[in-house]
């Protein structure tokens, strides 16, 4: 073991007044059990044991001291060990106390170091210790071991024998003549101390069993460390024995395999590869030969299964090839649904599993009868037609939870075709849609091959969700990945980067899914139909909780139907106070709260039934998030009742005009948008443009300001629809003159007074219904809409048309 050179240290406190360490050693000679005074050396990383004897390499100039002067004296010399080897100088804190006296057989000097071979004669412990000299010496007391002779004792030496073999055998290290020797039968003590210094162990254990001086107890304690080194030498022999047998038979196998093509050659025989092949590479041309596919594909996968044979099992690149086959293989080449495609079984389907949305399924309805006549008429069709493509990829468009993505499963189940669904909201990484290329680490496909390969067939309905949420960055724009899946023209050749061969998707049905159109890239919604979901009428929802979702809320709760009835007013209350939504996501939860309070009260009161009233719900539900706007209680001057059309709905607003003393100012609040702003400024400007006409005073605006605002303004507002009852408002603080409360109306306003169309006009109607209005104007360009507005609503409004604002002022002002 070798040392490092060292500066003299510090005394310790036992010596506090030191000799020359030559003069100490030289008064006594031969070693005493008590008081023996001895040249000391610190020893880093190794534990010196009596009985053994070996080569140690001494470099600091104290221990090469200390060494030489023993060695020309009494030989005997002490060596202890370092508790931590990185200290350079060691103080007595440092050391282990126990360590072992040895004798110095031979020295042999090299350079700066001095080799010596050591045999240790016994166990020692440090009484005092000083440092400080040519070399450090210590006073020791020699240590007496305890050898009780015993059966047991010797019955734990034929074990710990016994498992050394072991070890030896399964490549434990040792030296041969050091291992003949214990075979043969030496001592305990011995015995004990030579397999101790062999052990795979810390120094600290080492020390440890050093410091053990009754011998029985150092042997128990040896052989469990020994069995347990033997343990995980068996382990490691185990993988090593299950690997290089491994590798001999692949070896074997490859040698074989040369070998016999050498001979067949030399024979003259004609040697197919597949003869020659592996039972891996035998399983993918037998897979390959069952699989329908064009036959440039099959040629190219031919040429990866025959790269693959030629290839070690070794060589990295074979484990890319082997999950590219296993990837492609998996594909449905020429696997379809039968689809069964029937207009009069798609609508049993959409009108069971929907409520309303009557223009959405009319629109499917008519996409899947023209696949369906294109299918009862192939024969007939002319070679033209049977070349044309139906170029239609559907996007529905709404707010959530009018049962986009429910619907595209009914399509599906409509036409026996398998479902797949891959939302790809948020992906920013082109290769989501593409994969990767078959060089990078942890390469795959693209989500849409993985979902053909998923759905197991060529045409399965697919669904693309949250369209409208595509991102892009620095690693490529997703949406431009799209545009050849999506296209028919170009889709029957899709080119996924990770199969590296075209894939026919003209077959599959695609569908997308959106909430908003705008953030949808022009390229790609110009390749879209768009069929438009609008939000539920409260009759609607009152039908869908009714029909649909009281049964799918009650069984999930574990209830049944005589254990709960909820009255028709409880529904239309959690409608109108509890939920305020396009969809009816938000009354579904509402319902699921219900029956989670009943399924309480029923398991720990054991009532038998429950019925929900419109006057109970407020124990289910507490108290009413949301209340109707409606309509004034009276007329009045500069308050007209405007539409508007929301993400949840229709509903209606009021526009309040005062009139204050100033020189025209006008102010405007309600957190209006600029387009609602300007048609604040449109309305003043038509009325102060036609004074004449409107009947009013020339110079009025040269008295007041006029302050326009809408309520709720912590509600951001925009649009052009409100212009027509800004006016209206306008025109009647102005002239004094009251305003109808039940009259509503909607429409853009020009600075001519011409009234223009306007949207959403279903939704603010019904809003309008809701409301208790009497009246409604709407432009007269909007009259072509009223088809999409409920009967029910049509009979019990009156709804007037408007050209001019003119034409509203007759009827709104009083």
């Amino acid at each position: 073991m070798t040392d490092t050179k060292n500066k003299p240290n510090q005394p310790t406190p036992a010596d506090k007044h030191p000799q020359n360490s030559g003069d100490i050693i030289e008064k006594q000679k031969i070693i005493d059990d008590k008081n023996t005074v001895l040249p000391m050396v610190p020893l880093r990383d190794v534990v010196m044991f009596p009985h053994l004897e070996i080569v140690l390499a001494f470099g600091r100039s104290q221990s090469i001291k200390a060494v030489e002067h023993s060695f020309k004296t009494n030989k005997f010399i002490f060596l202890t060990t370092q508790k931590n080897a990185a200290i350079a100088n060691p103080n007595m804190e440092d050391l282990y106390k126990m360590g072992t006296v040895c004798r110095i057989e031979r020295l042999l000097k090299t350079g700066d170091e001095i080799n010596a071979l050591v045999h240790g004669v016994r166990r020692a412990s440090i009484v005092s210790c000083n440092l400080i000299g040519d070399f450090g010496i210590a006073k020791l007391d020699m240590i007496d071991e305890i050898n009780d002779i015993s059966p047991e004792a010797d019955s734990i030496v034929k074990v710990l024998t016994n498992n050394l073999k072991r070890a030896v055998n399964m490549g434990k290290s040792i030296d041969f003549l050091v291992f003949m020797k214990l075979m043969s039968g030496v001592p305990k003590p011995e015995l004990a101390d030579q397999i101790a210094s062999i052990l795979d162990i810390p120094i600290s254990q080492k020390q440890a069993l050093l410091e053990i001086t009754d011998v029985n107890i150092r042997l128990k304690t040896i052989n469990d460390l020994l069995a347990k080194e033997i343990a995980v030498l068996e382990i490691e022999h185990n993988i090593a024995s299950k690997t290089q047998k491994k590798f001999d038979k692949s070896m074997r196998e490859a040698v074989l395999r040369e070998r016999m093509k050498t001979i067949q050659k030399e024979l003259g025989e004609n040697v197919s590869e597949e003869d020659m092949d592996d039972p891996e590479v035998g399983e993918f041309r037998k897979k390959l030969k069952g699989v329908k596919m064009p036959t440039e594909i099959r040629e190219k996968i031919q040429k990866e299964i025959n790269r693959l044979s030629r290839m070690h099992s070794y060589n990295p690149e074979s484990g890319y090839i082997r999950t590219y086959l296993e990837t492609i293989m998996e594909m449905p080449w020429g696997k379809y649904s039968k689809n069964d495609i029937s207009a009069d079984k798609a609508e049993k389907v959409l009108e069971q599993d929907h409520y309303g949305l009557k223009e959405v399924k009319e629109r499917i309805l008519e996409y899947l009868s023209v696949m369906a006549l294109r299918k009862k008429q192939a024969d007939k069709l002319p070679t033209k037609a049977k070349e044309a493509k139906n170029t239609t990829i559907l996007c529905f468009s709404g707010p959530p939870g009018v049962g986009k993505t429910s619907i595209g499963k009914s399509i599906a189940k409509a036409l026996g075709r398998k479902f797949v669904k891959v939302s790809i909201g948020g992906i920013r990484d082109e290769a989501e849609i593409r994969g990767h290329r078959r060089t990078y680490v942890g390469a795959m496909q693209g989500r849409i091959i993985q979902g053909i390969k998923d759905s197991g067939t060529m045409n399965p309905v697919f669904m693309l969700d949250e369209i409208d949420k595509i991102g892009s960055d620095f690693r490529g724009d997703p949406s431009s990945a799209l545009l050849e899946a999506l296209d028919p023209e170009q889709n029957t050749g899709f080119s996924d980067h990770y199969l590296e061969v075209p894939f026919d998707l003209s077959k599959v049905l695609f569908i997308t899914t959106a909430n908003v159109l705008d953030t949808i890239p022009p390229a790609l919604r110009d390749r879209l139909e768009i069929i438009r979901f609008s939000g539920y009428t409260d009759d609607e929802k009152f039908e869908i909780a009714r029909k649909y979702l009281y049964e799918k809320t009650l069984y999930g709760s574990s209830l049944l139907k005589k254990q709960i009835a909820i009255s028709p007013l409880a529904y239309r209350k959690i409608i109108r106070g509890y939920t305020r939504e396009a969809g009816v996501r938000e009354l579904e939860r509402n319902l699921n709260k219900i029956m989670r309070k009943i399924a309480k009260k029923i398991n720990s009161e054991e009532i038998t039934n429950i019925k929900i009233t419109q006057d109970n719900l407020h124990e289910y539900l507490g108290p009413r998030k949301y209340t109707d706007a409606v309509a004034e209680a009276k007329d009045d001057i500069g308050i007209s009742t405007g539409l508007a059309w929301t993400q949840v709905g229709g509903d209606i607003l009021f526009i309040e005009v005062a009139l204050m003393p100033g020189k025209g100012r006008i102010v405007i609040t309600g957190k209006l948008g600029e387009v609602m702003q300007e048609s604040c400024k449109a309305a003043l400007s038509y009325i102060r443009s036609h004074w004449k006409e409107l009947g009013i005073e020339k110079d009025i605006y040269s008295k007041y300001d006029f302050h326009i605002h809408v309520p709720e303004g912590a509600v951001p507002k925009d649009g052009p629809s409100a212009g027509v009852a800004i006016t209206t408002a306008l025109y009647s603080a102005i002239s004094k003159q009251k305003i109808h409360k039940d009259v509503g109306m909607t429409g853009e306003i020009t600075l001519r007074g011409r009234v223009l169309e306007i949207g959403g006009l279903k939704e603010k109607l019904i809003a309008a219904h809701r409301a208790g209005l009497k009246t409604v104007i709407i432009p007269k360009y909007n009259e072509k809409d009223l088809e999409e507005v409920p009967e029910k609503v049509k009979k019990e409004l009156k709804i007037l048309f408007a050209n001019q604002i003119g034409d509203v002022l007759k009827v709104a002002v009083v």
